[in-house]
């Protein structure tokens, strides 16, 4: 079994990672000002209905990521702390600070592929609710198979996502999905 930081646990969705979301949306942004493009709620906590990790997920989306120096410095003050080890490049990863409860912000380009990645998942999940329920299922079961390697629990979503991303593209097409304005 894999170290870990916590127990891949999916409860019942709460209105209260709205509100979450909505406190620390108005710090980001009035601790990056104009340099964030957009603040918007990601990820399974900002789908109305959809059971998730309690972890509330932000996306910050910049122009670019230089000067670095001032986006870790803006991204520190408001209480966040750079994971600089995160592998994926195309984004600068945060993480909450010593004592502060679980929030992951993904710092991505505005515009890049893999910011609006997340945002069309998301209207995507938002306006279907049998993929909705599927992913829930998924997540589900997948939780009860790596409780304990949330890392394992993470890969094995990727087919069920690529999948759900390839239909939430065709939808996107045929609708003319826009992301719509910035959350915070």
């Amino acid at each position: 079994m894999a170290a870990a930081e916590f127990t891949v646990e999916i409860v019942k969705w709460s209105p209260a990672w709205a509100e979450e979301f909505q406190a620390r949306g108005a710090l980001l942004r009035a601790a990056l000002g104009g340099r964030a493009v957009r603040i918007d709620h990601i990820g399974s906590t900002s789908v109305k209905g959809l059971g998730a990790k309690p972890i509330v997920d932000i996306q910050v989306s910049v122009a670019a990521f230089e000067p670095l120096d001032g986006l870790v410095a803006a991204m520190s003050g408001a209480g966040y702390v750079w994971r600089k080890d995160n592998p994926e490049l195309t984004k600068r990863y945060f993480r909450e600070g010593p004592g502060a409860r679980r929030c992951h912000v993904h710092v991505r380009r505005a515009g890049g592929w893999n910011e609006q990645w997340a945002l069309l998942f998301r209207d995507y999940l938002r306006t279907h609710a049998n993929a909705r329920a599927a992913y829930e299922r998924v997540k589900r079961d997948l939780a009860k198979q790596h409780r304990h390697d949330r890392h394992a629990y993470t890969d094995a979503k990727g087919a069920f996502l690529w999948a759900t991303i390839e239909r939430a593209d065709r939808w996107a097409g045929e609708v003319g999905w826009t992301a719509g304005p910035s959350d915070a």
